[in-house]
């Protein structure tokens, strides 16, 4: 199974950047599917924004123009580039990546087997 790793996480500014990374072990990265999930404090976790293996991507409304995401299959990591972040982006930021993503599942968290330990994105207003 593929294990995730997060990085890139911190405190901003509100109206500031942050590129998250998310480095993916083994050798078949380029037929997963890649997802980040954040939750806040208090909150259920939510899809936030997804790639599919074949580049097609998802995302929530809250983050339509302001985040995007990439991946390089040549180093086996996604990421999630992050701009005018306001303070409800607050939250504990997961990567997901699963195999086996469909259009209709790619926005589900019980749809994805592997996930990182979360990287946390504190935005200050």
């Amino acid at each position: 199974q593929v294990q995730l790793v997060e990085s890139g996480g911190g405190l901003v500014q509100a109206g500031g950047s942050l590129r998250l990374s998310c480095a993916a072990s083994g050798r078949t990265f380029s037929r997963y599917a890649m997802a980040w999930f954040r939750q806040a404090p208090g909150k259920e976790r939510e899809f936030v924004i997804a790639i599919s293996r074949y580049g097609s991507i998802y995302h929530a409304d809250s983050v339509k123009g302001r985040f995007t995401i990439s991946r390089d299959n040549a180093k086996n990591t996604a990421y999630l580039q992050m701009n005018s972040l306001k303070p409800e982006d607050t939250a504990v930021y997961y990567c997901a990546a699963d195999g086996g993503i469909v259009p209709s599942t790619i926005a589900k968290s019980a749809a994805y087997d592997a996930w990182g330990q979360g990287t946390q994105v504190t935005v200050s207003s």
